[in-house]
């Protein structure tokens, strides 16, 4: 009886032993695998990025956005084959993942590699912490010495531009739906400004920069200018020039202070070319009509809304929401920032359920006699959730004034460029 007890003592020790002997083993592949997998193709390429860069993309991992390789986007895009357009900040091309989710894959380009590291950082930072139905949802990023790259959710019905200015291609729009569209692009904006942690001034709204999707819903994209701005701070420091001529407030290229007030001067002026569905400047028209914003304030003055109305084919039935849509247009145009609304006043006016103010002559500054002053103290209570000191500007940006027509040189307007 001894001796088999010391028999089935020592199978059962061997076999643990075994046992224990397997799974060291598998321990130690798995280990050796995802060691290999971390060096494929990371740590390679980490030797030509910038240590900032690479704490940046260490942090936006633990973020939402994923890190697609260069190799992933290359088979999902069809090596880069199917264009979906291009602009100053790069080029953006359509993929599909093995899974069938279809991807918009913006590649970064500029004129040297700090500028494209600035673009990659202000979107991937400023998408990866943002979550909302009216902004473009950012999967992921690639950051390798080969490829720059962003991939966004993919808008099957492009940008609004296409559909506004183009529409012997693109769908017509009804006025009911582009105005759903103005509020959606608002209520994106205000997101932004007012519920992120850190406030994000955008600099670019452009209807090129509003995406629809299969339900002509919009989301603000591009967010290649966009800064993160501490909410205790009133002034943004500006490094250069931001914005799209046409779109651009007057701050941006002149003397004055800079707030997140731009984005709103941008959204008024995006406002007039939803209403019109034609850009707001368009020098084959007669010279009354050449600027349209400023066409628009006139009617509005002279109680001659309803030209307008017929000019842009606008209905009976969406007349009212119409002549709101041009009020608040008038009110974000304003020339000095505190007399703007925030956005979240601009999306409670469009929606009806605040009253839209008169507003002031938004473009007196380009006549004898300058900026209009009356009014603006009742305007900063009304408008603004965080008031400022107008005088206390930090940086200023100036540029040129490019000069086209009599017209546009009478009232210093540049052409939009996309």
């Amino acid at each position: 009886m001894s001796t088999d007890g010391a028999t089935t003592g020592a199978l059962e020790l061997i076999v643990i032993v075994v046992v224990v002997v397997v799974k060291i083993g598998i321990i130690v592949y798995v280990c050796n695998r995802r060691s290999n997998m971390r060096k494929d193709p990371y740590v390679e390429d980490s030797r030509f990025i910038p240590l900032t860069m690479v704490k940046f993309l260490d942090d936006m991992e633990r973020e939402r956005p994923i890190r697609f390789t260069s190799q992933q986007l290359r088979i999902a895009t069809e090596n880069f084959s199917i264009l979906l357009g291009s602009g100053g900040f790069g080029t953006v091309y359509k993929g599909i993942f093995s899974n069938g989710t279809a991807v918009a894959v913006k590649v970064l380009n500029g004129t040297s590699d700090k500028r494209i590291e600035e673009q990659f950082m202000a979107e991937v930072s400023t998408m990866g912490r943002t979550h909302h139905f009216n902004l473009v949802r950012l999967y992921g990023f690639c950051f390798e010495s080969s490829l720059r790259a962003l991939v966004y959710e993919f808008m099957i019905n492009g940008s609004l531009d296409y559909h506004l200015f183009k529409s012997k291609k693109g769908i017509v729009i009804g006025f009911e739906k582009l105005h759903e569209i103005a509020l959606g692009t608002a209520r994106g904006i205000a997101y932004l400004h007012e519920e992120c942690p850190q406030r994000i001034v955008h600099y670019d709204i452009k209807p090129g920069n509003i995406h629809l999707d299969s339900k002509f819903c919009a989301k603000v994209a591009d967010f290649g200018l966009a800064k993160l701005c501490n909410r205790d701070k009133t002034h943004i420091t500006m490094t250069g020039g931001r914005g799209t001529p046409g779109y651009a407030a007057p701050e941006l290229w002149l003397p004055l202070p800079v707030t997140h007030k731009c984005d709103v001067y941008s959204f008024g002026m995006l406002l007039f070319e939803i209403i019109g569905r034609r850009r707001n400047m368009d020098v084959t028209l007669g010279d009354s009509q050449q600027w349209f914003p400023i066409w628009a304030w006139r009617k509005y003055e002279k109680n001659q809304l309803n030209d307008l109305m017929i000019v842009c084919t606008i209905e009976e039935k969406d007349e009212e929401v119409a002549e709101r849509m041009v009020k608040v247009a008038l009110c974000c145009v304003q020339y000095r920032p505190e007399t703007r609304p925030v956005m979240s006043i601009v999306v409670k006016m469009l929606e009806g359920a605040l009253e839209v103010p008169e507003p002031f002559n938004p473009f007196s500054h380009l006549f004898p006699g300058g900026v209009s002053e009356g009014g603006d103290s009742l305007a900063r209570i009304a408008w603004n959730v965080d008031g400022f000191c107008w005088s206390s500007s930090e940086v200023v940006t100036k540029s040129t004034v490019v000069t086209g027509t009599p017209l546009m040189r009478r009232y210093e307007i540049t052409m939009a460029s996309d």
